[in-house]
């Protein structure tokens, strides 16, 4: 196998297998978080607030994965 061709299927997998826990994380997050507004409609600032904090936390795996990526890709 050609060392280019192994790299693109390394930053492949990389970002591939790196985005699925944060792609469930945030389905998860966001049903949860609609969910409990619907209980408490009065809480919603609170619920909002603690989503956007997990939404970031979140995505900023999904970023590590795509600089490991980029990193594989490029290197």
């Amino acid at each position: 196998m050609d060392i280019e061709a192994a790299k693109m299927i390394g930053a492949a997998l990389a970002i591939g297998i790196g985005a699925i826990g944060p792609g469930a994380g945030m389905g998860i997050l966001f049903s949860k978080a609609i969910e409990a507004i619907g209980r408490n409609p009065e809480a919603q600032p609170k619920i909002q607030l603690t989503m956007f904090l997990g939404i970031a936390f979140t995505e900023a795996i999904a970023i590590y994965a795509l600089v490991i990526s980029l990193m594989i890709l490029f290197s």
